[in-house]
């Protein structure tokens, strides 16, 4: 009986083992020209944790009425002033609010690889990040990191991560450090002394 075309014949391994030995010596030919080349690194996750995409507390009936009273007689006055598009702008503050206090957070997965910050699809890479810090926020503590392009502050619920934990990573490359408030900032503040209604509650 003849023997099929794919039987291997005899001295096909040695074939094999010599192309395989010269192409094991191109690539080694080939990797002489990169030695100084910087060779890619993959990403590695060194710290994760989940927890909701941003601070929630739900609102009552009595809070939201006092935020919606005080628009009305707001957006009042800049009418007779004449300033229309400044109504628009509240009456969207106002709206975003009630949103925001109705309507609880989805959970989000937030990673600290050897590249930067993952946030859910986003990634911020060490190299556009700044100072971060820890604030209390609706009986949670919140992770800002400053970044050098949009959003310019990155805001990340700890849940039950630790912050020691988080501390001791992000400061083998940031600075931990609280930046001055900013003029909003600073208007908020002055705002919730003056209007009688606690934001914060």
């Amino acid at each position: 009986m003849n023997q099929e075309s794919q039987d291997f014949l005899p001295g096909d391994n040695d074939k094999n083992s010599r192309s395989n030995n010269q192409y094991s010596q191109s690539d080694n030919q080939y990797s002489d020209y990169f030695q100084n080349v910087m060779k890619p690194i993959p990403e590695e996750v060194i710290f994760e944790w989940k927890a909701t995409s941003r601070p929630f507390k739900k609102r009552n009936k009595q809070y939201h009425t006092t935020v919606i009273t005080i628009a009305l007689l707001l957006s009042l006055i800049l009418f007779f002033a004449g300033q229309i598009l400044t109504i628009a702008v509240v009456i969207s503050v106002v709206f975003l609010g009630y949103v925001m206090s109705t309507i609880p957070p989805h959970e989000i997965e937030n990673k600290l690889t050897n590249y930067g910050i993952r946030t859910e699809n986003n990634l911020y890479y060490w190299e556009e990040l700044g100072r971060f810090w820890f604030e209390k926020k609706f009986d949670e503590t919140l992770l800002f990191v400053e970044v050098a392009r949009f959003p310019h502050r990155l805001t990340l619920v700890l849940g039950e991560a630790s912050e020691d934990t988080l501390t001791e990573i992000l400061s083998e490359v940031l600075l931990k450090q609280k930046p001055a408030l900013t003029s909003t900032e600073k208007f908020a503040i002055w705002l919730k002394k003056k209007v009688p209604l606690d934001l914060d509650s």
